[in-house]
């Protein structure tokens, strides 16, 4: 059951923020904020309207069904239309406990996504390097903008490293829980022998985080420069424009090459030094909440093993949720990536519904 006051306060909130919005008075920097809490309360305001009429509804048609007076034709109508009432007010609960449930704040932000080679060797840059084009190709497709924060490249065209800000609406909350290993299982293009090889990526998705969730002191920062330097030692910049961040406070280290200028090296370093200082942060407060019970799914341990990719098979498997498409070069290709997100989704809602008190 959904407590009936929390239902009533939601359309009382909805009715006040409609009035307040049409009478034109709201300041101007309020009004975005307000008209967004408006349009997430109209996606269930039906559901609750109907929720808190329920009660009233069924005593009526059950007063016509238990009325001896009542004719056969009205009672049949009756009992059909507390039927559909009963069932209607299942999907009700249903939406309106997702509805209340507490919201990640995060979910809304842009994501740092980082991706880097594990265990295997150079077929776990190559597949690292995979990884990265998937999740461009699902970020075209979504119309998400991606920008290149630095890269490491290995032999063969794979990758040691990638990070990346992803960018559009509610990225966090559909790219959250892809941090975490993920295995290969293929036969390399180098093997004769044709044995299937196991290799890893491990990735790590970061809600990006503005400098109002992170404050970070100049005075609490060690900044190091040195010069940059390209595969095998070679030397892509002759000045010491390549910076190393160090938060003392928290030990977190952050380097940074990729650009020629020292200052922008030291602006993207500080964008991925804010967003793990941002994640820690959560991290602890989540560990606090939750000491009694751990998500199978959005712990975003980067030690864990999530996910399976079987080349010879065809088949790609999510092991916290036990779900296997057959569908790997697909899903490679970012087309059924939604597929995975949504049962994922699903599950992660399931879980915080039985912890729901």
């Amino acid at each position: 059951m959904v407590p009936i006051k929390k239902i009533e306060d939601l359309i009382n909130k909805h009715s006040l923020l409609e009035k307040e919005l049409s009478s034109g008075k709201t300041e101007k920097k309020q009004f975005a904020e307000k008209s967004k809490e408006y349009a997430d309360l109209n996606d269930i305001i039906v559901n609750a309207k109907q929720y808190s009429s329920y009660e009233k509804e069924k005593n009526e048609l059950e007063k016509i069904i238990n009325d001896p007076n009542s004719e056969n034709e009205m009672i049949k109508m009756a009992t059909g239309e507390l039927k559909e009432l009963k069932k209607n007010q299942e999907i009700n609960e249903k939406k309106l406990k997702l509805f209340l449930l507490p919201k990640d704040e995060a979910d809304t932000k842009n994501a740092i996504l980082e991706i880097r080679a594990g265990t295997g060797g150079l077929e776990a840059s190559l597949f690292a390097a995979d990884l990265f084009k998937m999740y461009e190709k699902v970020s075209y497709k979504k119309k998400w903008q991606l920008e290149l924060i630095s890269i490491s490249k290995s032999d063969a065209g794979g990758l040691k490293e990638v990070i990346a800000l992803v960018k559009g609406r509610n990225i966090y909350s559909t790219l959250k829980y892809e941090s975490g290993v993920h295995r290969v299982q293929r036969v390399p293009d180098t093997e004769t022998q044709g044995r299937v090889h196991t290799s890893a990526a491990t990735v790590a998705v970061l809600p990006e985080a503005e400098e109002v969730d992170v404050k970070i002191e100049e005075k609490d920062l060690r900044i190091d420069v040195f010069r940059s330097s390209g595969p095998g030692g070679q030397s892509v910049n002759t000045t010491d424009s390549a910076v190393r961040i160090t938060h003392v406070p928290t030990g977190i280290v952050v380097s940074q090459q990729d650009e020629k200028s020292q200052i922008r090296n030291k602006e993207k370093g500080l964008k991925i030094l804010r967003s793990r200082i941002y994640e820690m942060e959560r991290n602890k407060k989540e560990e606090e909440r939750s000491k009694d019970r751990k998500s199978k799914i959005g712990t975003g341990d980067r030690s864990e093993r999530i996910r399976t990719y079987n080349f010879p098979q065809g088949r790609v498997t999510d092991h916290r949720i036990n779900l296997t498409l057959h569908k790997l070069e697909e899903f490679m290709q970012g087309e059924i990536f939604d597929e995975m997100i949504e049962s994922l989704n699903l599950q992660a809602q399931q879980e915080k519904l039985q912890n729901l008190t």
